[in-house]
C-alpha cells in the first residue's frame, strides 16, 4: 500500500505528540504562571495529538484507505480507485504487528480482501476469495470449480481498457456466481480468450505447494486450514494464488467494501466510480 510503513509512522507521531500533551496537561501547565502564554512548540505539538489519535484509532480498528495500483481486479476495481477497507470484518488486530486478539468473522467466498503479500509482507495485495479452508479449487480451460461445483459464468458483453503500459486490452466480460455460506454471490470477471489458462513457468515454490497439482490447462488445489485461495477478477492479467500460493489468516488486512474516490492522474477524475459498494 505504501512504500513507507505508514501505520508505524502514524503510531510514533501519535505517541510523540501525546507525550507532549500529557506532560503539559499534568505537569508543565501547573508550573507556569497563568499569565504566561503556552510556549509555541508545546501548543503546536499538543494540538496535533487529538487529531492524530482519532486518525490512528479509526485507521487501525475501523476502516483503512487503500488505492488500487494495477488492473488485476478489473472490471470490479480499476487503477486509481480509492477504497475503504473494513478492519474488523475478520477480527480485531493489534496495530503495527497485525496480531488478531478478538475473533469476529472470517472471509467468505466472493469477498474482496486486502492482505499482506505472502512472498513479501511489506506489500499489500487485493484479490477475491475463491477458496476457504478445506475447499478443493480447480481451474481448467478458464472454468472454475469449487468442491466439484462449477461457478456459472453468464456472458456480459465485451470489456476493454488501456493498461498501465499503454496496451489496449480487449476482453470478454462475464458475471460469475460464487457459492458462499451467506448465499450465492455474483461478481464481474474479465477473460482474455487469446491468453492461456496458466503460465506454468511463473509458478513459484511456496508453502503447502504439495497441496496443488498443476497441468498444462490449469490446476487443482486443496486449501489448508488457516489459509485462503485468492484470484483476481481480471483472470488472465493477475498475479495471484495460482502463482504464489495460499494466503495465511495472519496476513489479512480487511474486507474492501466501498469506493470513495477515484483519481488516477490530474486529467482523469472519474465521478461515476465514486460512492459505490464493492461486490
Amino acid at each position: 500500500m505504501d512504500a513507507l510503513n505508514f501505520p508505524l509512522i502514524l503510531f510514533l507521531l501519535t505517541l510523540a505528540t501525546g507525550v507532549v500533551w500529557a506532560l503539559d496537561f499534568f505537569y508543565l501547565r501547573k508550573k507556569r504562571d497563568p499569565k504566561t502564554p503556552t510556549p509555541a512548540w508545546i501548543d503546536y505539538t499538543a494540538s496535533f495529538f487529538p487529531v492524530l489519535l482519532v486518525v490512528f484509532v479509526l485507521r487501525s480498528f475501523v476502516a483503512e484507505p487503500f488505492k488500487i495500483p494495477s488492473s488485476s481486479m478489473r472490471p470490479t476495481l480499476v487503477v486509481g480507485d480509492f477504497l475503504l477497507v473494513n478492519k474488523f470484518s475478520y477480527g480485531i488486530r493489534l496495530p503495527i504487528i497485525e496480531k488478531k486478539i478478538i475473533p469476529v468473522g472470517s472471509p467468505q467466498r466472493g469477498d474482496v480482501v486486502v492482505f499482506r503479500y505472502p512472498l513479501d509482507t511489506s506489500q499489500d495485495y487485493i484479490k477475491r476469495v475463491i477458496g476457504v479452508a478445506g475447499d478443493i479449487v480447480e481451474y481448467r480451460d478458464k472454468k472454475l470449480t469449487v468442491n466439484g461445483q462449477s461457478l456459472p459464468q453468464q456472458g456480459d458483453g465485451d470489456y476493454s481498457y488501456l493498461s498501465e503500459d499503454l496496451r489496449f486490452e480487449a476482453l470478454n466480460r462475464f458475471i460469475e456466481t460464487a457459492p458462499s455460506s451467506d448465499g450465492a454471490r455474483k461478481h464481474a470477471i474479465a477473460v482474455d480468450p487469446q491468453k492461456p489458462t496458466l503460465y506454468l513457468e511463473r509458478v513459484r515454490l511456496y508453502p503447502n505447494r504439495s497441496a496443488c497439482q498443476y497441468f498444462e490447462n490449469g490446476f487443482r488445489c486443496t486449501v489448508p486450514q488457516g489459509y485462503y485461495w485468492m484470484m483476481g477478477d481480471n483472470r488472465d492479467n493477475s498475479d495471484d494464488s495460482r502463482y504464489w500460493g495460499f494466503v495465511p489468516d495472519e496476513n489479512l488486512r480487511g474486507k474492501a467494501f466501498f469506493i470513495w474516490f477515484n483519481w488516477e492522474d490530474i486529467s482523469s477524475f472519474a465521478f461515476n466510480r465514486v460512492g459505490h459498494g464493492i461486490k
